[in-house]
Parts: structure tokens; C-alpha cells; sequence
């Protein structure tokens, strides 16, 4: 039994950290958990929930939509509780929307940064004002246009008079809100969900991989959006006793998730302390420790330390001395474990050049669970797993393209 059941998988580029990963999940909804992938951004995920009978959501100009101001079953049951509860409920549904309005706002397709006090007093009141006005979930259209109309509670709440005060107080906020309905997140998360998430499925995934040709900043975007709608769902579905399985939350290429912005540091730091509480297994995967130094300032960057100090069980795979050292700092390593590791690492051998060759330590990994002496294993994939689990087949397209131009 160990205190925290995260799981934190570690190495080099080529040695089947996904294919790890998958195989966990796997083996994870065999004894009864439900798989959530939040947001795949390389569609690495997709075979495998479809193959287990699950839903997979795409989204995309032209594809599939996310409300990120949906309610979800929370919003769908208000009228089955007590004035009183529904209240509370809905203040909290508010809030709820408010706070991810502003971390979409700190990524760099909205204004860069969080709202100001002024701002921010004005987007939660627009976020109320359109709940208010709707039947149905507000859309991010709507809270444009409470803005731009400007009404009085509004005006009072930030306590502009004048229309010159008014303005100046909102028009950030306004433009950078009309961002995310424009240009290339249009369509995306500016209209009703078009499909609910099917929580009595296996497995869930919602599939980013449209946005990659978007750029960095909109597929940050998407994945504040996505993390906040589809776990938001399942955090309400709980307390309606609506989630009939634990979770398994795989987080491959963590880096790309923890600055998609200021949110998802935080939103990770939260669903690794209630783990145990929740039954949730989080298995986060990553290059380098660096990643998280990486992160723009040092609140993130202490948070992010903390995700893997509290990760009981660490599988690691091929990496130079350098980086096991700043390892063995936060999770201690013996020098025979060390040393072990090491020995898998090669710089040459990857097998990404589309060749036959692979990496030496590919397949090859440590077992360490809480204090105890690591075990090392080497996994190897079933037919379908091979199948299901290749993550290599777009690297050696290329490498097989680039050949029949030299010839």
C-alpha cells in the first residue's frame, strides 16, 4: 500500500516511456478504472480508448466543440436539489467559470497575463450576469457582449461612472476575450459543447491533435480549456454519485501540460494531494527534472517539484548520470541503481532516424516504489500492443520519404 499512488516515469527520448504509460492504463481499466485523457495533443491515446470501447471527443475547426463554461452534470441536476442547495451550487458553478476565464486570459492568445483587480471584478460579474440571463450554460459570446453593453450592476461593481472609466477599465479584457472567438480557436470553444462526455464509458479522451498546426499559444488554450471542462465534469460528477469508477489520468510530455499556463500548475498540484481520497492514479511522464525548472516563476516551479516528491512509485528508464543525480535529490537512488540505469543510456542509438537500429535501453526500466530497493524489468509488447502503442510510425514515414527523394 503506498501513501500516494501517483506514478512518475522518467528517461530518455526512444525507450517506450508512452508505451509504458499505455500499458499501465491498460492494465489499470482491466481491474476497474475508467481512463481520462483531458487532452492528447498528438492523438497518441485515441487508438487505444477505441479499442477499449470508449469515447473519443476531437476537437477542432470544423470538428468537434468544448463550452469551457459548461456546467455539466452539476448544471444538468440543479433542478433535482433544494433552493438552497442550488444556490450554493450555482455560486460555485460562477466561480468556477470565472477562475478559468482568467487562466485563459493568462495564456498568450488572451492578455498574457492575469486580470487585473479591475478586470477581474468585471469578468466575474459579466460571467454571473450571463449565467443569469441564459436558460442553459453561458457561452463565451455571451459574456462579450454583457461587457460591451455594460450594465448597470456591472458599472457599479467597478464602480465606473463614465463611460471613458468604464471602457478603460474593460476594454483589455473585452478584446482579449474576442481572441479566443476569432482567427484560429473560432469555433472551437465559442459555442455549446456539441458532444457530452459519457462518463459510463471505459475510457475517455479528448483528442487536441487539430490545434498542433495552430500554433503553441492556441493549443495552450485548448488545454487550460479542456483540463477545466472534462475534469470539471468529473469532479461534479461525484458529488452526484454519477462516476461508477475510479480514474487513471495519464500525463505524457507533462512539460507541454504544466506551462500551458498558469492554471494547470495548480490544477495539477490539487488532483495529486487528493488522490488517495478520490481513488485516482495520475501517471506523469517527462524528459528531464529541467522541465520543471523551466516553469516562468518560482511558486510554479516549487509546486511543480512537489508533484514528484509525492509520487510513491517512480519507473525509470535510460538517462545520463547528470540528470539520475538531480533525481536521487528529491527521491534517493543507491549508486548500484545508479549505475544500473546509466548503463542503458546511449546518445546515438534512438531508433527515431527510421532505421532498424533501436535504443539499447529501450524497454529496459526500474521499479521503485516508496523507499524500497528499485526492480529492474524489461517489458515487452504484445502484437496488439505494438499495434495500438506505436508512436515511432510518423518518424519513419519521414525517414522513408526523405530516402525515396535520394534515390
Amino acid at each position: 500500500m503506498t501513501t500516494n499512488p501517483s506514478v512518475w516515469v522518467q528517461g530518455e527520448p526512444g525507450i517506450g516511456k508512452s508505451a509504458m504509460l499505455k500499458r499501465l492504463c491498460l492494465g489499470l481499466v482491466a481491474y476497474g478504472y475508467q481512463l481520462l485523457c483531458p487532452g492528447d495533443l498528438k492523438s497518441e491515446y485515441t487508438p487505444l480508448v477505441a479499442e477499449l470501447g470508449g469515447q473519443v471527443v476531437r476537437i477542432g475547426r470544423g470538428l468537434d466543440a468544448i463550452n469551457p463554461l459548461d456546467s455539466g452534470p452539476l448544471g444538468r441536476n440543479l433542478h433535482t436539489l433544494a433552493a438552497d442547495q442550488a444556490r450554493r451550487i450555482r455560486a460555485e458553478l460562477d466561480a468556477r467559470r470565472g477562475e478559468l476565464l482568467h487562466a485563459l486570459l493568462a495564456t498568450p492568445h488572451g492578455l498574457g497575463r492575469r486580470p487585473a483587480a479591475e478586470e477581474s471584478a468585471a469578468l466575474n460579474t459579466a460571467v454571473r450576469l450571463a449565467a443569469d440571463g441564459t436558460t442553459g450554460d453561458p457561452v463565451i459570446p455571451d459574456v462579450i457582449t454583457v461587457l460591451r453593453q455594460g450594465p448597470q450592476p456591472l458599472r457599479e461593481r467597478i464602480l465606473a461612472v463614465h463611460d471613458a472609466d468604464y471602457l478603460a477599465a474593460t476594454r483589455s479584457v473585452t478584446a482579449a476575450l474576442e481572441n479566443m472567438c476569432d482567427g484560429p480557436m473560432s469555433g472551437m470553444f465559442d459555442r455549446p459543447t456539441s458532444v457530452q462526455l459519457d462518463l459510463r464509458r471505459p475510457a475517455l479522451s479528448i483528442d487536441l491533435s487539430a490545434l498542433r498546426s495552430a500554433g503553441e499559444p492556441v493549443a495552450a488554450a485548448g488545454l487550460l480549456a479542456c483540463w477545466a471542462y472534462s475534469y470539471g465534469a468529473v469532479d461534479i460528477a461525484r458529488v452526484f454519485g454519477l462516476l461508477p469508477r475510479p480514474l487513471v489520468l495519464p500525463l505524457d510530455e507533462m512539460w507541454r501540460v504544466l506551462r500551458a499556463g498558469p492554471g494547470m500548475v495548480d490544477a495539477m498540484d490539487a488532483i495529486t494531494r487528493l488522490n488517495r481520497s478520490n481513488g485516482e492514479i495520475s501517471l506523469m511522464s517527462t524528459h528531464s527534472v529541467r522541465d520543471l525548472e523551466a516553469l516562468p516563476t518560482e511558486e510554479d516551479r516549487a509546486k511543480a517539484a512537489g508533484l514528484m516528491e509525492r509520487c510513491d512509485i517512480l519507473i525509470l528508464a535510460a538517462m545520463p548520470l547528470g540528470e539520475l543525480r538531480r533525481i536521487s535529490e528529491q527521491k534517493p537512488l543507491t549508486s548500484a541503481e545508479i549505475d544500473l540505469i546509466a548503463s542503458w543510456a546511449a546518445a546515438t542509438s534512438t531508433g527515431l532516424d527510421g532505421t532498424s537500429q533501436i535504443h539499447p535501453g529501450r524497454g529496459k526500466y526500474l521499479i521503485k516504489i516508496g523507499q524500497r530497493l528499485g526492480v529492474p524489468v524489461r517489458m515487452q509488447l504484445t502484437p496488439a500492443e505494438q499495434r495500438l502503442f506505436d508512436t515511432d510510425d510518423a518518424m519513419r514515414t519521414v525517414a522513408r520519404g526523405a530516402r525515396e527523394q535520394m534515390t
